[in-house]
């Protein structure tokens, strides 16, 4: 029996895959479609994590869709409300019709005689039963994330195996876990450690032990703007006002970050001063070493995990590891940690294309070794196209700009009379940069794997969405980089290799 074929396959069912799936439905109507999604429910992230206070690390007005406005109360979210928001959305757009759940990609090899690509998912049952099957599809669109599912990242720690009380990881928070009354050690000083610290704090004494200090910035979980405009506006209206005033103060902010480093370093670190009590150590517990969006910023909604060291029902440690012991964490100090529970929010393994192996014309694809063609397409493999946010802003802000871009791309190829669109490189020497420009230590343990980036357009990825709604929505599909051609038995894409 011949494989199930469709115009485009896209992978992932969370934030981005139905994203995608509703600029198919809305500007490319008559392309079929099909979302692969390895998970049993809709909500990416937003259904994995299940740990105490899990909210959303930007603000709901710029991380909700450009078409669908956020209407919660919130502005710094709740998951449960993200993930009910993800999930009308593709009810209401009748997305969700379109979704194979527990089916995860393992495979795709691209034919150019065909133009098709070949794409193998393990999909399971209910009992976890699995097996293989195989779809076609002409473009792949992969909205996989950016991390592994199936495990974070969780370091070698000397003398684990002597703790005796219960260790927890985050992205797998058992639902049984009893914490009311103990004592925690939370490991790690990011979004992750700042949420659960103040929610676990409740019941708990809790103790965030971090190598060295994360910058924090304190917003209110409402935006009375947003609220008092829903009031008296159309939600359209209510939406767009709060929404692009954030975009443009997140701009603004950042900006500001790289030209006069030291300015802002020093307002952010007045701004957690002002908010705990008088002769707090800030200087070794809140002043990083390095500037403002080197790593990214931690949102405190109404400054709660403040709140909860200025109450005492929180400390925070800066110290190094030495060792596990029977009774917690022995630090370099000297000091130990006594814990009945150690939380290692110790950060993601990031994971390109899902983890998804690729081939073109039977060559294996590394992408490590590939440029960014606009930061969503890769050099020399054709049909193929990804979603990566911003690391200053929203996720979901450059997640639309995509979805609407690729929809245009499919479009401009039907116009065109062709099958295949494939990123190349005029110049095969090159030099590469690194995608990001992060530092934060999911980013650093990855590089390798990671795709490159060029000096300029098209091969750079800007991380400025004023930039990208030019280049993105505005600007033409067609440029000299991106070369169409039809499905022939001699159209063979070379792939183009980052220089070392």
């Amino acid at each position: 029996m011949s494989p199930e074929h469709f115009d485009v396959l896209i992978i992932g069912a969370g934030l981005s895959g139905i994203d995608a799936g509703w600029h198919l439905t809305k500007f490319a109507p008559k392309k079929s479609f099909v979302i692969l999604e390895n998970r049993e429910r809709i909500g990416g992230t937003w259904d994995l994590f299940r740990y105490p206070g899990i909210r959303s690390d930007s603000d709901m007005l710029t991380m909700g869709y450009r078409f669908r406005p956020w209407t919660h109360q919130s502005a710094i979210s709740p998951g449960e409300a993200i993930r009910e928001y993800v999930t009308e959305t593709a009810k209401d757009a009748g997305v969700d019709k379109h979704i194979r759940f527990r089916n995860k990609v393992a495979r795709a090899s691209w034919d150019s005689a065909t133009a098709r690509w070949t794409v193998e998912a393990e999909k399971r049952d209910a009992s976890g039963r699995a097996e293989t099957v195989t779809y076609t599809a002409n473009f792949i669109f992969s909205c996989a994330g950016y991390y592994r599912y199936s495990e974070g990242y969780t370091p070698e720690f000397k003398g684990r195996e002597n703790f005796k009380g219960q260790i927890v990881h985050p992205q797998h928070w058992p639902e049984s876990l009893d914490y009311a009354g103990k004592r925690i050690v939370v490991i790690g000083s990011g979004a992750t450690a700042v949420t659960l610290v103040p929610n676990l704090a409740k019941t708990a004494h809790v103790t965030m032990l971090q190598r060295s200090p994360t910058y924090y910035v304190s917003r209110p979980e409402k935006d009375a703007m947003a609220n008092v405009l829903r009031k008296f506006l159309p939600a359209s209206w209510a939406y767009a006002i709060p929404r692009w005033r954030n975009i443009i103060l997140q701009r603004f902010f950042f900006n500001r970050a790289r030209q006069k480093p030291e300015q802002v370093k020093e307002f952010l670190i007045k701004g957690v001063k002002d908010l705990l009590p008088d002769g707090y150590d800030v200087a070794t517990h809140f002043t990083p070493k390095y500037n403002p969006w080197d790593q990214r910023l931690c949102l405190v909604p109404d400054a709660d995990m403040f709140d909860a060291i200025k109450e005492g029902r929180a400390e925070v440690v800066t110290d190094h590891i030495d060792t596990f012991t029977e009774k917690g964490i022995k630090l370099k100090s000297g000091r130990e940690l006594e814990a009945d529970i150690i939380v290692t929010a110790t950060g993601l393994q990031l994971e390109v294309m899902g983890g998804m192996e690729v081939a073109v014309d039977g060559r294996k694809v590394d992408f490590g070794e590939t440029f960014t063609y606009k930061g969503l397409m890769y050099s020399g493999v054709p049909n193929l196209a990804s979603v990566f946010g911003y690391t200053n802003a929203s996720w979901t802000l450059r997640a639309d700009l995509i979805c609407e871009w690729v929809t245009r791309l499919l479009n401009k190829m039907d116009e065109k009379g062709v099958q295949i669109a494939t990123p190349t490189l005029a110049d095969p020497n090159m030099k590469p940069e690194p995608w990001l420009d992060f530092s934060s230590g999911y980013v650093v343990r990855a590089v390798a794997m990671l795709p490159k980036q060029g000096p300029k357009a098209p091969w750079r990825q800007n991380q400025n969405y004023f930039t990208d709604i030019k280049e993105m929505r505005k600007a033409p599909i067609e440029d000299e980089a991106l070369v169409f051609s039809k499905a022939t038995a001699g159209a063979k894409p070379v792939l183009a290799r980052a220089a070392e």
